[in-house]
């Protein structure tokens, strides 16, 4: 509502992360927010939607409505309702008032600004309040991680070069296969990977190939370029910290279980390469990686496995495009990266997906390994129907 009195300082500092504001950036927060009323039954935040906005419940109570159905309610000067509501973005709920109820509605953009010029809060680490510790930590770790994705600040992973030779040298219109050969030879370990893979049941001909040349030509610039590029993805799954190597290897284990879901999957239900769709199913948690190494540095954190995946769930997608956006992949491995757990994702296409085939492989994946407490009925998932429909 226009011209209403700004909220005093105390009560914008009982919000989170605005607890983090200096007195001087809440006042300047407060004149670049906007106050807003909903009725009774009312729409607050439409499922789906990405607007940009935190919107943090000052008076009154909402309902919160998941894709498969499920509702919950925050209330008011309640500790649910000291986070932004449904923050996440696209939306994951529809959010509707339950009675007449008031709203402070942030720009993102400009709270992430504000954010970054605050001062860096520090962490009690003696505190016999140890869950209040890993709190802090968390939170910390996930401001920080957001201004520096916003702000192009974080180190993110490269590609390995001969994967990024290769892809480079098969996206140009004029290449050739011996320029292509060239470019992986550069690299033996991965020539002998590429011979050996096109000499596999799965791409053989009548005769083994005997060099990178043949096996270019036999396997077409298209696949080659994927195959390359799965081949090297072991070496950013890698660190020297062991503990954390640990970490690494159990996201490499799940990912090469989804590569080869999604290989099925494209193969059985739908046109799209194999190929592609398992190098999709490869990347879709790398997003997962700069995490785990920032987390190494965040002891409560890293300590505490219900916070660390709490921060790689709230990270992974934002992170993982972010990657993939600088490593030049099309935009169906965004979409795919992005949305890898958004069970009521809808695309846009008539046609299956990449992405429609990374969240039916998650799906496959959780509830073979029995973590399918969460997950929505399969005839609730918009991509599950997708691919029946076609198969």
């Amino acid at each position: 509502m226009a011209g209403q009195e700004s909220l005093p300082l105390r009560r914008l500092k009982q919000f989170q992360p605005l607890n983090r504001l200096t007195d001087d950036q809440l006042v300047l927060l407060a004149s670049r927010a906007e106050r807003r009323t909903h009725g009774p039954g009312q729409r607050v935040v439409e499922r789906g939607v990405r607007d940009g906005l935190d919107i943090f419940l000052i008076h009154g109570s909402v309902e919160l409505e998941s894709i498969d159905g499920r509702k919950s309610t925050i209330e008011a000067d309640t500790d649910k309702a000291i986070n932004p509501i449904a923050r996440l973005q696209p939306r994951m709920y529809n959010v509707t008032a339950i009675k007449a109820s008031e709203f402070l509605v942030i720009q993102q953009d400009i709270l992430n600004q504000l954010l970054r010029a605050a001062p860096v809060p520090q962490v009690e680490m003696d505190s016999g309040d140890g869950a209040g510790d890993e709190g802090s930590e968390e939170h910390h770790l996930l401001m920080e991680f957001y201004a520096e994705l916003r702000s192009n600040q974080l180190t993110l992973p490269s590609v390995p070069d001969v994967a990024w030779k290769v892809r480079r040298t098969v996206d140009r219109e004029d290449s050739t296969a011996d320029q292509v050969a060239s470019a992986i030879s550069a690299d033996p370990s991965m020539a002998a990977k590429l011979v050996r893979a096109c000499n596999s049941p799965l791409y053989r001909g009548f005769s083994d190939v005997r060099n990178v040349r043949e096996a270019v030509i036999r396997l077409g610039m298209r696949t080659t370029r994927q195959l390359v590029t799965v081949f090297s993805m072991r070496e950013v799954f890698k660190t020297k910290q062991a503990s954390l190597q640990k970490e690494m290897d159990k996201l490499w284990r799940h990912s090469r279980e989804m590569a080869a879901l999604c290989w099925v999957l494209a193969d059985s239900a739908t046109s799209i390469n194999p190929e592609e769709a398992l190098l999709a199913g490869l990347l879709h948690d790398i997003g997962v990686v700069p995490v785990l190494v920032q987390a190494e540095h965040h002891v409560n954190l890293f300590a505490d496995q219900a916070n660390l995946e709490h921060a790689i769930g709230e990270l992974r997608a934002d992170v993982g495009t972010a990657i993939l956006e600088s490593w030049s992949f099309p935009n169906g491995f965004l979409e795919a990266t992005r949305h890898a757990e958004d069970w009521g994702y809808e695309c846009r296409e008539s046609s299956p997906q990449l992405v429609d085939i990374v969240i039916v492989a998650q799906l496959h994946a959780m509830i073979g390994s029995s973590q399918n407490g969460s997950l929505p009925p399969f005839e609730r998932c918009l991509p599950i129907a997708v691919l029946v429909s076609l198969s």
